[in-house]
């Protein structure tokens, strides 16, 4: 009778270990939290550059992990990229800002 106790609570013990780990994160994951928060800063950034007059916001990607933002797409001017990178900066919740806006050139 022992053991079969000992043995329930050492295979409930295995199962909520390995349930918690796989809600932590790791240097290339993010745990279910952070992504959720993820998620909701993207939508604020989102949000932000359509809010902002003069940015195309409909040609930038915004990609969020943990916390950092990270800005795609094509504008047509330097000032339109420093816009954006400002703008996705001042959103609560963002600590960096990748940007890797494209200036379009005239060819």
């Amino acid at each position: 009778m022992k053991f079969k106790n000992a043995f329930a609570v050492g295979l409930m013990c295995a199962v909520l270990g390995g349930t918690l780990a796989g809600c932590s994160s790791t240097p290339t994951n993010e745990s279910t939290g952070q992504y959720v928060d993820s998620s909701a800063v993207t939508t604020k950034v989102k949000t932000a550059l359509l809010a902002t007059k003069g940015i195309d916001s409909n040609s930038i990607t915004v990609n969020t992990y943990k916390s950092t933002v990270q800005l795609s797409g094509f504008v047509d001017t330097q000032a339109q990229k420093n816009l954006a990178g400002q703008t996705a900066a001042n959103v609560t919740g963002v600590q960096r800002v990748i940007n890797n806006i494209i200036v379009r050139t005239n060819s």
